[in-house]
């Protein structure tokens, strides 16, 4: 069964830039280091990390909230999308960005657990503090990791690799389900 939690973060910018650079595919793909395609527009596809996540916008109210379809490369047919709600709120030392992940698939806890922090989180207070001059503050749990822009495609690249391998060791299916799974992902995407 789907289920839904929320997260909160501290992002040492305005609730404008926050909002602008996650709807910018360049400022969206250098603020996580992955490759994103981004759009300010209502109804537009949108994609991250690599085409590992895909989605549309669902609702945008600038500076406040960004609504958007979310889907992994980890759903299956059967998951529907799942949509993520990020609000943004003006705060003394920034913006409180509150993230509402909604109807994710049952067992993948991994956003939750710590994905969200490690791929968004992170790479985007050190993304704003360096447009600010300022030292970002690494999360207590977490290494802060810095991704200059140019070694950016690198780090992309070794992570495609790395999901590649997970996925390879992941439950094992038959190889004409899994290759009839791609297939179906590659079609939706060419849509």
């Amino acid at each position: 069964m789907p289920y839904t939690y929320t997260l909160t973060t501290t992002l040492p910018a305005s609730a404008a830039e926050i909002y602008q650079a996650w709807l910018d595919s360049q400022a969206h793909s250098e603020m996580t280091g992955g490759e994103a395609r981004q759009s300010d527009q209502v109804g537009a596809a949108v994609s991250a990390w690599d085409d590992y996540i895909s989605g549309r916008n669902l609702e945008l109210v600038p500076a406040e909230r960004i609504v958007q379809s979310w889907r992994t490369t980890q759903f299956t047919d059967e998951h529907e999308d799942s949509v993520i709600v990020v609000t943004l709120e003006q705060v003394e030392d920034g913006t409180l960005l509150t993230l509402v992940h909604r109807n994710v698939p049952e067992g993948q806890t991994g956003y939750e657990r710590g994905g969200w922090q490690e791929h968004y989180f992170e790479p985007m207070k050190e993304y704003f503090a360096k447009r600010a001059g300022k030292t970002a503050k690494a999360a207590p749990k977490a290494k802060a990791k810095t991704r200059p822009v140019r070694k950016a495609k690198a780090a992309s690249k070794r992570k495609t690799a790395a999901r590649k391998k997970a996925r390879a060791t992941a439950k094992p299916r038959s190889k004409a389900k899994a290759k009839g799974k791609r297939k179906a992902v590659k079609a939706r995407r060419r849509k």
